[in-house]
Protein backbone atom coordinates (compact mmCIF):
# COMPACT_ATOMS: atom_id res chain seq x y z
CA UNK A 1 0.00 0.00 0.00
CA UNK A 2 1.51 3.08 -0.82
CA UNK A 3 -0.70 6.63 0.47
CA UNK A 4 0.14 9.63 -2.10
CA UNK A 5 -0.22 13.48 -0.71
CA UNK A 6 -2.41 14.50 -3.97
CA UNK A 7 -3.04 18.42 -2.82
CA UNK A 8 -2.97 20.59 0.09
CA UNK A 9 -6.75 22.36 -0.24
CA UNK A 10 -7.70 25.73 1.73
CA UNK A 11 -10.96 27.04 3.13
CA UNK A 12 -11.83 30.18 2.05
CA UNK A 13 -15.10 32.61 1.22
CA UNK A 14 -13.64 33.36 -1.58
CA UNK A 15 -12.02 30.62 -3.11
CA UNK A 16 -11.47 32.18 -7.04
CA UNK A 17 -10.00 35.37 -5.22
CA UNK A 18 -7.94 32.77 -2.72
CA UNK A 19 -6.53 30.59 -6.18
CA UNK A 20 -5.68 34.03 -8.10
CA UNK A 21 -3.33 34.75 -5.11
CA UNK A 22 -1.22 31.68 -5.11
CA UNK A 23 -1.36 31.53 -8.24
CA UNK A 24 0.06 34.67 -9.26
CA UNK A 25 2.35 34.09 -6.00
CA UNK A 26 3.80 30.87 -7.57
CA UNK A 27 2.54 30.17 -10.79
CA UNK A 28 0.96 26.97 -12.67
CA UNK A 29 -1.67 25.65 -14.86
CA UNK A 30 -5.42 25.44 -13.72
CA UNK A 31 -6.79 23.08 -14.07
CA UNK A 32 -9.21 21.97 -17.52
CA UNK A 33 -12.44 23.97 -16.43
CA UNK A 34 -11.09 26.18 -13.20
CA UNK A 35 -9.55 29.17 -15.13
CA UNK A 36 -10.66 32.44 -14.07
CA UNK A 37 -13.46 33.92 -16.63
CA UNK A 38 -11.55 35.63 -19.12
CA UNK A 39 -13.49 39.05 -18.30
CA UNK A 40 -12.60 39.06 -14.60
CA UNK A 41 -15.53 38.36 -13.17
CA UNK A 42 -16.63 36.61 -10.06
CA UNK A 43 -18.02 33.71 -10.95
CA UNK A 44 -18.66 32.10 -7.45
CA UNK A 45 -16.08 28.66 -7.65
CA UNK A 46 -16.67 26.68 -5.24
CA UNK A 47 -13.88 24.65 -6.32
CA UNK A 48 -10.31 25.99 -7.87
CA UNK A 49 -7.74 23.78 -8.65
CA UNK A 50 -4.52 24.99 -9.92
CA UNK A 51 -1.04 22.65 -10.30
CA UNK A 52 2.81 24.69 -9.84
CA UNK A 53 5.33 24.77 -12.01
CA UNK A 54 6.71 22.06 -9.33
CA UNK A 55 4.14 20.03 -10.26
CA UNK A 56 2.26 20.43 -6.32
CA UNK A 57 -1.78 20.79 -6.59
CA UNK A 58 -3.04 23.50 -4.55
CA UNK A 59 -7.29 23.45 -4.69
CA UNK A 60 -9.15 26.56 -3.07
CA UNK A 61 -12.47 25.15 -1.78
CA UNK A 62 -15.69 28.13 -0.79
CA UNK A 63 -16.97 28.15 2.77
CA UNK A 64 -19.58 30.52 3.72
CA UNK A 65 -17.81 31.71 6.49
CA UNK A 66 -14.27 31.53 7.37
CA UNK A 67 -12.74 33.08 10.74
CA UNK A 68 -9.21 34.79 9.74
CA UNK A 69 -6.56 32.67 11.53
CA UNK A 70 -4.70 34.17 14.36
CA UNK A 71 -2.42 31.61 14.47
CA UNK A 72 0.55 31.21 15.63
CA UNK A 73 -1.36 32.96 18.68
CA UNK A 74 -4.93 33.84 19.85
CA UNK A 75 -8.00 31.66 19.60
CA UNK A 76 -8.11 30.67 15.73
CA UNK A 77 -5.98 28.02 14.13
CA UNK A 78 -4.35 28.14 10.56
CA UNK A 79 -7.15 26.39 8.39
CA UNK A 80 -6.30 23.69 5.69
CA UNK A 81 -7.27 20.30 4.81
CA UNK A 82 -4.49 17.01 3.15
CA UNK A 83 -5.72 15.12 0.63
CA UNK A 84 -3.88 11.67 0.27
CA UNK A 85 -4.87 9.48 -2.63
CA UNK A 86 -4.64 4.93 -3.07
CA UNK A 87 -4.89 3.11 -6.48
CA UNK A 88 -8.14 1.19 -5.17
CA UNK A 89 -10.87 -0.02 -2.72
CA UNK A 90 -8.47 -2.32 -1.23
CA UNK A 91 -6.04 0.23 -0.31
CA UNK A 92 -8.68 2.61 0.82
CA UNK A 93 -10.13 -0.02 2.94
CA UNK A 94 -6.30 -0.59 4.15
CA UNK A 95 -5.57 2.64 4.53
CA UNK A 96 -8.78 3.41 6.82
CA UNK A 97 -7.75 0.87 9.10
CA UNK A 98 -3.96 1.99 9.38
CA UNK A 99 -5.27 5.79 9.55
CA UNK A 100 -7.67 4.85 12.93
CA UNK A 101 -5.55 2.06 13.99
CA UNK A 102 -2.83 5.08 14.51
CA UNK A 103 -5.71 7.38 16.75
CA UNK A 104 -7.67 9.16 13.50
CA UNK A 105 -11.32 8.93 14.08
CA UNK A 106 -14.10 8.77 10.58
CA UNK A 107 -16.10 11.57 10.41
CA UNK A 108 -17.27 10.67 6.41
CA UNK A 109 -17.65 7.86 5.40
CA UNK A 110 -18.24 7.48 1.12
CA UNK A 111 -16.42 4.50 0.75
CA UNK A 112 -19.35 3.30 -2.14
CA UNK A 113 -19.36 6.25 -3.91
CA UNK A 114 -18.86 4.91 -7.54
CA UNK A 115 -16.96 8.29 -9.16
CA UNK A 116 -14.97 9.02 -6.27
CA UNK A 117 -14.94 6.88 -3.00
CA UNK A 118 -13.68 8.57 0.17
CA UNK A 119 -13.18 8.68 3.37
CA UNK A 120 -13.00 11.56 6.04
CA UNK A 121 -10.74 11.57 9.02
CA UNK A 122 -9.74 13.38 12.26
CA UNK A 123 -6.01 13.17 12.89
CA UNK A 124 -5.90 13.02 17.10
CA UNK A 125 -5.80 17.06 17.20
CA UNK A 126 -8.81 17.29 15.23
CA UNK A 127 -7.67 18.48 11.40
CA UNK A 128 -9.53 16.94 8.65
CA UNK A 129 -7.89 14.92 5.84
CA UNK A 130 -9.32 12.59 2.67
CA UNK A 131 -8.22 9.37 1.73
CA UNK A 132 -9.65 8.33 -1.67
CA UNK A 133 -9.84 6.35 -5.04
CA UNK A 134 -8.59 8.57 -7.41
CA UNK A 135 -8.54 7.48 -11.36
CA UNK A 136 -4.53 7.94 -12.18
CA UNK A 137 -3.69 7.43 -8.75
CA UNK A 138 -0.08 5.46 -9.75
CA UNK A 139 0.82 9.04 -11.59
CA UNK A 140 0.85 11.98 -8.98
CA UNK A 141 0.84 14.49 -12.18
CA UNK A 142 -2.48 13.26 -13.69
CA UNK A 143 -5.61 15.52 -13.26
Amino acid sequence: MTLQLRQTVLDAEDARGLAAFYHSLVGGTYRPGDEPPADGSDDGAEWVTFRTPAGVRLAFQRVADLPRATWPEGPVPQQLHLDFMVADADELEQSRARAVSLGATVVDDQSADPEEALYVFTDPAGHPFCVFVAAGATDPTAW
